[in-house]
């Protein structure tokens, strides 16, 4: 293996020869492999089947939680929530399986109704805009698509959004309306927001009264070291500055207990519960309390979800480290042709290959039969202007499976660079 940065065009066409041949020898193996979404394998699912065998559904304080009532959630969820977030119970407002969904009727009360800050609702502003970090969650930015927003990309970093470029914008255009934000092992780079990052977010001026935070804790507590990383709590660093309104905090258990049986979470000043409840009062009469006392009687607390996710952190960490492993071994002695982030926690890595390679190695390897997350997802409109980032998730596949596909992902990488560096000598 060399630096093809420094082969010539005669080396090139020998490399791409050869990998040429390995990649028809997985080609012939008709493999089915899929490292395209961030789901839990079913040893994760499994590990939370005691779930289901509560059968008294009676509530601390007596209530029947098979029966209607109790919005807001129960008291019991709120405890729990309010103990992961880092808020108190009274700002918690506990849903059903789909934090996602919550985040939907957020923007959609918005677009509707607006919020009582609102000069008006946001579908009446004509120009409407929503900050994007990138790269990014594409059903974040697809929510703020279906209702007519224009996605704003913002780049980001090791800290978090480039705050320099969001402080700016959003203190200049009314017409902006809020911004996506995974705080913690962000999705998909892995990465951590700074302190400096939450502090500057919280204090921030923006143009538009309404502006919007929507801060999506999906990875709070997934750490993948024995490190348990802690940050600021958004919303109580903007009650100093009086901001406590614009912040909407996320989170559900779905990737801790049942991507598809989850319960979901959101956090807000308890000014923006009063309005979101009444809003929401209008939908429904309450969430699924039954699973919700479930999981507080499976889960108890902050601590009891720490040492349940130490499960999950035994199963992920191998498959973790064999991308990586696979990405230093196979990529790395070919010189400067990719490059991968190295997460703490969450449920990705990104690999970024070179420059106008991303589209083509997504398809080599659909065609030797490995899914992956459709190259330029991770930006606003699937429109990625490098047509570099890949989203890898190696979580769902068996240890064996995120070997084999790590190593044809890396052909495919090889293969897509020389054939890249081949078309550039032609030129």
């Amino acid at each position: 293996m060399a630096n093809y940065l420094a082969m010539n065009r005669d080396e090139l066409t020998a490399e791409k020869a050869a990998l040429e041949a390995k990649y028809k020898e997985f080609q012939a193996k008709g493999l089915k492999l899929n490292m395209a979404r961030g789901k839990p394998g079913p040893h994760q699912m499994d590990l939370a089947m005691d779930l289901l065998k509560m059968n008294d559904y009676t509530t601390d304080a007596g209530t029947d939680a098979r029966n209607y009532g109790e919005l807001e959630g129960l008291q019991e969820a709120r405890v729990l929530f309010a103990d992961v977030f880092g808020v108190q119970p009274g700002e918690v407002f506990v849903g059903g399986n789909s934090s996602l969904q919550l985040m939907y009727n957020l923007v959609n009360i918005g677009y509707v109704f607006g919020f009582p800050e609102s000069p008006c609702p946001w579908s009446q502003v004509e120009k409407r805009k929503f900050l994007c970090p990138v790269p990014g969650y594409d059903r974040h930015f697809a929510i703020t698509e279906e209702f007519g927003f224009e996605l704003i990309s913002v780049p980001m970093t090791p800290n978090g959004p480039d705050m320099d470029i969001v402080e700016k914008l959003v203190a200049e255009d009314p017409d902006i309306k809020g911004i996506w934000c995974v705080p913690q092992y962000s999705n998909p780079d892995g990465y951590t927001y700074s302190d400096e990052t939450i502090e500057r977010f919280a204090k921030m001026k923006t143009a538009a009264p309404d502006f919007k935070i929507f801060w999506d804790e999906a990875y709070i507590v997934h750490h993948l070291t024995d490190e348990i990383i802690e940050t600021p709590v958004l919303l109580n660093e903007s009650k100093k500055y009086g901001n406590e309104n614009r912040v909407f905090m996320f989170t559900s258990t779905s990737k801790i207990t049942f991507p598809g049986a989850g319960v979901s979470a959101i956090a807000c000043s308890e000014s923006s519960m009063k309005y979101i409840c009444k809003r929401f009062s209008v939908m429904i009469i309450s969430y699924d309390k039954m699973n919700q006392l479930r999981h507080v009687r499976f889960l108890k607390n902050k601590e009891g979800v720490l040492a349940h996710m130490a499960k999950h952190r035994r199963r992920l960490v191998p498959c973790f480290d064999a991308v990586k492993t696979a990405f230093k071994n196979n990529l790395i002695p070919c010189g400067d042709i990719a490059h991968w982030t190295d997460p703490k926690g969450g449920y990705f890595i990104s690999l970024y290959v070179m420059p106008g390679c991303a589209k083509r190695v997504a398809g080599l390897c659909k065609d030797a039969g490995l899914t992956l997350t459709g190259a330029g997802s991770a930006y606003p409109y699937h429109k990625d202007p490098e047509d570099s980032h890949l989203r890898i998730a190696p979580t769902y596949p068996s240890l064996d499976e995120v070997e084999t596909a790590s190593e044809l992902l890396c052909i495919c990488v090889r293969l897509a660079v020389a054939e890249k560096l081949l078309a550039d000598k032609a030129d």
